[in-house]
This record gives C-alpha cells, structure tokens and sequence, in this order.
C-alpha cells in the first residue's frame, strides 16, 4: 500500500474533493466553492492522496487568532485508518504555528459518530444552530482551545 501524503490543495485537486464531497454529504458544496477557496486569502486547505487516489480533505479558514474547519471529508475505504486524524493534527501544528487560540466547526446533530471524533480530538459541543444545514437539521457547534 502506498505511503499517505498529505499536502496543499491545488487546483487540479478539485474534480477529485468535489467528487468525494458529493459522495460524503447529503448537501455538498458545489465545486465552485473549492475552487473559490482555493483562491482566497486565510485559508488552510489540504488533502490527503494514498498513490494517484485523493481519499481525503480538509478545507479550513482563520482570521486573527481564530481557526474554522469548513470541511473534512475522507472516502470510505480509508475511514478509520488515521486519515482525518493526520488531517486534523496538521491543522493544529499550523494553528500553533500562527498564534491561533481558538477552533471552531460545525457537525450535524445526529453524525454522533463526527462528534465522537472530534471529542478525542478535544473539541467539546458549544451550542446548537437550529436548522443550519438545508436540509432543516440542526448542526452543532464545537471549540476546543489550541
């Protein structure tokens, strides 16, 4: 099996991270969106690849000292295997690096699972947003400290 490489989102990444966001999320972005991302400035974005295979992404965002994970998203054949984690710890090396103090992202309300992962990873549930995603459910919101 190929070594995982983790490195910056690039334009020619996009078809393959919407591809995958399609087949993760029941309302995913439009591709359009990556590809703004990848222009805009404050933004952290990179993606995971095993060989030619992109099996996942994390798109984030910050301002001053504090960071936002928009998106996270791995494919099924390579869930549970450290990819999101090794995603994640890369987010939080940067944050540390950039005086970031404080991390934020929202999870739908019934993904317990999500908010599981994300409780080892230190983030606690902060509050609620009523009917956030499109679809009418609820997201939680969670932080955790850098």
């Amino acid at each position: 099996m190929d070594e995982l490489e983790i490195r910056a989102a690039a334009k020619g990444d996009v078809s393959a991270i919407h591809g995958l966001e399609e087949s993760a999320f029941p309302a995913p972005w439009r591709r359009e969106f990556f590809e703004s991302e990848l222009r805009a400035d404050g933004r952290f974005n990179l993606v995971a690849v095993r060989g030619p295979i992109l099996v996942g992404y994390v798109f984030g965002m910050w301002f001053l000292d504090e960071m936002h994970i928009n998106k996270i998203a791995v494919i099924d054949e390579e869930r549970r295997r450290g990819v999101a984690r090794e995603l994640m710890d890369r987010c939080f090396v940067f944050a540390r690096a950039n005086g970031i103090r404080m991390m934020s992202l929202e999870v739908r309300k019934s993904n317990s699972g999500a908010q599981r992962f994300y409780e080892v990873l230190n983030f606690r549930a902060a509050y609620v947003r009523p009917k956030y995603y499109p679809d009418g459910e609820a997201a939680v919101v969670m932080t955790r400290s850098v």
